[in-house]
């Protein structure tokens, strides 16, 4: 009962994070493409204002805005490119981390469930045959019930560690797409930041 107790735990957070991470993914692919607004708009100011709240990509121009301005003291010491660079790949680093956040435990589940369903049938196993030479019975139908049961945790293992490898394989492969569009944003965010500090604008120049 403990090792189906843990398995229908590791289950339900694997279907928990599986819910979780398809939404997440569906309001980043809305996100994303609101990003074509940003583009055209007037100044990096107006462009953050265009990007919706907790989007990541928000997060990513509102941290090179920031460091165009919060230039000054210590900060000073370094150029202003190479300090805009740091912000913006610290902001990606940031947005990284939490795209990743629950990948670790779906590969957890998917590695370790099989496991645990295989330590379960083994204990059971062993008791139906303790229970058995205490009784002193050994006909099949005494043999296959209490066998057949413990063999049902086998099963059950399989059953919570297939469905977290194939969501740890999904969101794993959706979540480099994310990266790449992060890093091309804020590729394409930094040429911009830069090209408008040589001219003179800066940043939030309209």
């Amino acid at each position: 009962r403990t090792v189906l107790l843990i398995l229908v735990v590791m289950s339900a957070g694997s279907w928990y994070l599986l819910v979780v991470k398809w939404i997440e993914q569906q309001r980043m692919l809305a996100q994303a493409k609101a990003t074509e607004a940003f583009w055209t708009a007037a100044s990096v100011a107006q462009g953050v204002d265009t990007l919706a709240t907790g989007s990541p990509f928000r997060f990513i121009a509102q941290a090179g805005a920031d460091a165009s301005v919060k230039h000054a003291g210590l900060l000073g010491q370094i150029d202003l490119n190479t300090w805009i660079t740091m912000s913006i790949q610290r902001a990606i680093e940031r947005v990284q981390g939490r795209l990743q956040n629950g990948l670790a435990f779906l590969a957890t589940v998917g590695s370790t469930a099989p496991f645990v369903g295989l330590f379960g049938t083994v204990w059971g196993i062993y008791h139906a045959l303790t229970a058995i030479g205490v009784a002193g019975q050994a006909s099949i139908d005494k043999v296959a019930g209490p066998v057949g049961e413990s063999l049902i945790m086998t099963a059950a293992g399989l059953a919570v560690a297939i469905p977290a490898v194939l969501a740890y394989n999904v969101f794993g492969k959706w979540v480099s797409a994310c990266e790449a569009d992060l890093e091309g944003f804020a590729h394409d965010l930094r040429e911009m930041a830069l090209g408008t500090r040589e001219r003179g604008d800066g940043l939030r120049a309209p």
